[in-house]
């Protein structure tokens, strides 16, 4: 007896019609009744070789067709979960070796250092020799910072984070923080011989920087907008250009704007008219209010923690559209106040399917209707999904 898998269910296992799961397994692969996969028209070699144990992906069998169906169920799932359904555009992917930013864990172990991610469900480190989701101008820098950290008498864990900014290679290091003229000569000789942006620690006191030629910064709409070491970004710039573009359609051409979890001014920068841009992290709407400034843009930055004090209907009313990108937790009492209010049309942005849904529910059942989800899958071949949505009003509370 032997079953077809059907779809890949929201963790990566494959699934059978009747309910059966298999790990690494795609659609239209043969499961046997002793677990055996043989693998079908979408099962693909996997292109690296640290796959499965590495935990940096969970999907690299899967080919392009079947992962994007992967990234497209996920939110069909959960939309259907709040007993919602909305016209789902064909899913964009970002391709490999696209990502500009990624958390990487470090430890010293057997007189080694070790660097890379974390084995799937397990804390034990891949050191990783190879890898086909970061760009390649960051993974050239993971073998030098092995060697810079067994110089550095590195002797515990941290992490090694990496963004790819406007002037080169931007890295922090936390959990560490190396002192005395040694270290500072071994790092600054790293920093020119690899022609690195920033380099910064964070022993958990705050970041550090020991080395910036250059203020750092990062475009966004066109503005180099001052980027704070550890800052938070799209993974990939080709997915902030699906997102951008995604939200632009679905607010058209307004006036005002607010854009609430605003971060670095992703997309407030790349609005039309004048913008009300709200974040709860200090550094990042600093960031954005000095580079609004400085170019002239119609953005009135504010810092205000929207889960303590979300905007009321009156404040929202007065917007004509709203862009909302909150964390994976979603925004439950920001969007309750939301569905109250008599805006036009909303772009919800999210990287979390299932607090979406909760919050569209919401929405939807205060008079708004869901017209389009975008799917995206910025991070490549891993089962984490994102999406922008439109929102428009039906029937206007009074």
């Amino acid at each position: 007896m032997t079953d077809i898998i059907i779809r890949v269910a929201a963790r990566g296992d494959g699934v059978t019609d009747n309910g059966r799961h298999a790990s690494f397994a795609a659609p239209g692969d043969t499961l046997a009744v002793d677990g055996t996969i043989v693998p079908g028209p979408h099962h693909q070699t996997p292109p690296c070789d640290h796959f499965p144990r590495c935990g940096g992906c969970q999907l690299q069998h899967l080919d392009d067709e079947s992962y994007a169906g992967f990234v497209t169920d996920r939110i069909a799932s959960a939309l259907d979960a709040q007993g919602l359904s909305a016209p789902l555009r064909p899913a964009h992917l970002s391709p490999p070796r696209s990502r500009r930013r990624a958390t990487l864990h470090a430890e010293a172990k057997g007189g080694r250092v070790l660097i890379g991610f974390s084995e799937e469900k397990s804390h034990a480190i891949v050191d990783i020799a190879e890898c086909h989701i970061l760009d390649p101008q960051l993974f050239a820098l993971i073998a030098p910072l092995r060697a810079l950290l067994q110089r550095l008498g590195f002797k515990r864990r941290g992490d090694v984070h990496l963004t790819l900014a406007d002037q080169g290679a931007d890295i922090l290091l936390t959990g560490f923080s190396p002192d005395g003229l040694e270290a500072a000569e071994a790092i600054i000789g790293f920093c020119q011989r690899h022609d690195v942006a920033r380099f910064s620690v964070d022993d958990g006191l705050g970041a550090e920087t020991r080395w910036e030629p250059e203020p750092v910064t990062i475009t966004l709409g066109g503005v180099a907008v001052p980027l704070p070491p550890g800052a938070f970004l799209q993974a990939t710039t080709d997915g902030e250009a699906a997102l951008v573009a995604a939200v632009r359609e679905a607010v058209g051409n307004p006036r005002t704007t607010a854009d609430l979890f605003a971060g670095l001014g992703t997309f407030a920068l790349a609005l039309p008219g004048k913008v009300y841009a709200a974040e709860g992290a200090r550094d990042a709407i600093l960031s954005l209010k000095g580079a609004a400034n400085a170019q002239g843009r119609a953005v009135f930055a504010e810092h205000r923690d929207l889960y303590r004090r979300p905007l009321t209907k009156a404040e929202l009313d007065r917007f004509d559209a709203i862009v909302l990108d909150p964390p994976r937790a979603g925004a439950r009492d920001q969007a309750d106040a939301l569905a109250e209010a008599n805006v036009p049309a909303v772009a919800y942005v999210s990287c979390n399917p299932s607090s979406f849904a909760r919050d569209a529910r919401a929405m939807v059942d205060r008079g708004w209707r869901l017209d389009w989800v975008q799917p995206v899958g910025q991070f490549r071949w891993s089962t984490h999904v994102e999406l922008a949505a439109r929102f428009v009003r039906q029937d206007p509370a009074g």
